[in-house]
């Protein structure tokens, strides 16, 4: 492990495998929230409940943040399927806009989100 010297590519392919995992174990939270609000509002009060709370806002923005990498991720392989960005300067800045592009849209979401839940109109 001493010979490999960290790198901004090597750092988003493991971080894609965890968020690969992550979206996996969301998939519960989907799903309670599905069947809670199917199930009608004495169901789907606890859920409100608990993801309006400060812990249920961090578990669902990491989810979201979750899903803006692995989908940005994805289009990064699609890309070197084709053949493009293999250069390793080319691949480690396309990292780190991974990154920062992750953060925003789900930082964008979030916004977007709260913003129709105060009635403001974006």
């Amino acid at each position: 492990m001493t010979i490999y010297k960290w790198t901004p590519t090597m750092a988003s392919s493991i971080t894609h495998r965890i968020t690969g995992c992550a979206m996996a174990a969301g998939t519960v939270l989907i799903a309670w929230w599905l069947i809670a609000a199917a199930s009608g509002p004495d169901s789907y009060a606890p859920f409100v409940a608990v993801a309006s709370s400060i812990i249920g806002q961090i578990v669902l923005f990491g989810f979201t943040w979750a899903m803006s990498f692995h989908l940005l991720t994805g289009i990064r392989h699609l890309v070197w399927d084709v053949g493009y960005g293999f250069n390793p300067k080319s691949a480690n800045v396309v990292s780190v806009l991974i990154y920062i592009f992750s953060v925003i849209i789900a930082a964008g979401v979030f916004v977007i989100a709260h913003a129709a839940q105060l009635g403001i109109a974006l």
